[in-house]
């Protein structure tokens, strides 16, 4: 007898119980994004490292600036902020990473430091196996948003290259500044129970009720 039989057969009351009861079809908690600014660490007046920690994440050559410095008026890092005076850029233009436990990387703001037209790869790792990879181009007048959407990954490598300096700048350098890195734990889902064990018990229990009633009926 198919699920849908068996379900058919018992009364609407026993199984709207066993749905309340043991959960069947109950959605599990969605964590809500996290967005990392780079304001909340210690003030500065120039550039520091990020700290291991913030976040929760570990940080591997990745540094944060105060973009309202006179130092990088109109770089990227001045024309890349989108929320306070904080962001995040790769040291010497070298390679960087974020690392975790298990977590879901949804969006960031990407700019270029230097370098209009500047390249930068984002890969997506899980247990050192690439899980993701993207490729965006990225200018120093303004931050873009790139929505990544890499889901359960724990590590995420950013390399930047290329692209031509302009003349205003009288600087050049493949460093890009991020900023409102946003992204999502890892929820520990639910188990639910499946829905054909729990119809068989509240039928048990149905059944036993129907011939409980026939023997009062008939004594």
């Amino acid at each position: 007898m198919s699920i849908s039989t068996v379900a058919k057969k018992l009364p609407t009351t026993a199984i709207a119980a066993t749905v309340i009861v043991l959960g069947i079809g109950a959605v599990a908690p969605v964590a809500q994004a996290t967005v990392l600014t780079f304001d909340d660490i210690a003030p500065i007046s120039y550039f520091n490292e990020i700290p291991n920690g913030y976040g929760g994440f570990n940080w591997n050559n990745f540094n944060y600036i105060n973009g309202s410095s006179p130092k990088v008026r109109r770089t990227g890092e001045d024309n890349g902020r989108v929320s306070g005076d904080y962001v995040a850029f790769n040291g010497f233009g070298n390679p960087a990473l974020v690392s975790d436990s298990v977590f879901d990387f949804n969006s960031a703001y990407l700019s270029a430091t230097w370098n209009n037209g500047l390249s930068v790869t984002v890969e997506g790792l899980k247990n050192g196996a690439t899980l993701y990879s993207k490729t965006v181009i990225v200018d120093t007048t303004q931050p873009t948003l790139v929505n990544f959407d890499y889901f359960g990954v724990d590590e995420l490598k950013f390399t930047s290259f290329g692209g031509v300096e302009p003349n205003y700048l009288g600087g050049t350098g493949t460093q890009f500044a991020l900023d409102n890195f946003t992204f999502n734990e890892k929820a520990t889902s639910i188990p639910e129970p499946t829905l054909l064990p729990a119809l068989f018990a509240v039928g048990t229990l149905s059944i036993g009720s129907v011939l409980r009633r026939k023997q009062l009926n008939q004594s």
